[in-house]
């Protein structure tokens, strides 16, 4: 049972059971981010979303239940049968279309999409300056884009610039990392979203306390929980942004 604090936070997720969301949560709990992102959307019964970067679906699953819109729920690295497996025993099969694709080759039509979010998965293809002229694309005007996931909270400018804490994986994982700020002008200089929000989460110190906690309680290594248990500074923290797609503009027509 969660505690007092994280059902106050997360009065959603919380009613999940944990043991379920640790088994298909692929870093940190998943729904814990994925709620908090939420808070600042307003999501409809009936609107189309993309889940992109999905997992194991358990994000999309969540939100078909919570919000009642119909999600696309799209991950390259798990399986697309895997996850309708998972979608149909949470009785969502009606609502949740999995697919596995990779994040630059989609089918989608054009404006097709009310929202885009993106849970934990967007700095592994986001980082490239094309990329939100290409996804912005299957966006409707005024309708969002919306991503939660880590960041720093001051910009490594040059190798010698990494916390010492951080230096064994930083070549592995922690150099596309960026702070909040280099988020926001990395997206506003397309001139394709208007920025309704880009801040640290309210309640990152809690995903932080609890990814620590479920690390510790756990047989597997993860680098990452290793990192914020190490970062007594708390450089690493995780961050909402969120963009409305502007009215209609010319799209970057190739995409390599």
């Amino acid at each position: 049972m969660p505690n007092r604090s994280l059902r106050r936070a997360f009065p959603k997720a919380s009613q999940y059971d944990p043991k379920w969301v640790r088994k298909h949560s692929m870093g940190e709990n998943v729904l814990f981010n994925l709620e908090s992102l939420t808070k600042s959307l307003h999501l409809k019964p009936g609107m189309r979303v993309l889940d992109l970067g999905c997992g194991k679906a358990i994000s999309s699953i969540f939100l078909a239940r919570e919000f009642g819109v119909t999600v696309w729920a799209v991950d390259e690295a798990v399986s697309a049968s895997d996850n309708y497996e998972r979608i149909c025993a949470e009785g969502c099969e009606d609502k949740v279309f999995p697919l596995e694709m990779e994040a630059r080759s989609l089918p989608f039509p054009e404006e097709y999409f009310d929202a885009v979010i993106v849970v934990d998965s967007y700095t592994y293809f986001g980082t490239d300056e094309k990329y939100l002229p290409y996804i912005a694309r299957f966006i409707k005007p005024e309708g969002h884009i919306a991503i939660v996931d880590v960041c720093f909270t001051k910009e490594i400018e040059s190798h010698d610039q990494v916390p010492e804490f951080l230096q064994e994986d930083y070549q592995n994982y922690w150099y596309f990392i960026h702070t909040i700020d280099w988020w926001r002008r990395l997206w506003e200089k397309t001139g394709l979203v208007e920025i309704e929000a880009a801040a640290e989460l309210t309640e990152a110190g809690l995903v932080r306390e609890q990814y620590i906690k479920d690390y510790q309680n756990s047989e597997e290594a993860d680098a990452f929980a290793k990192a914020l248990e190490l970062d007594k500074d708390k450089f690493i923290t995780f961050f909402k942004l969120i963009g409305r797609r502007t009215s209609k503009t010319a799209y970057l027509q190739s995409y390599k």
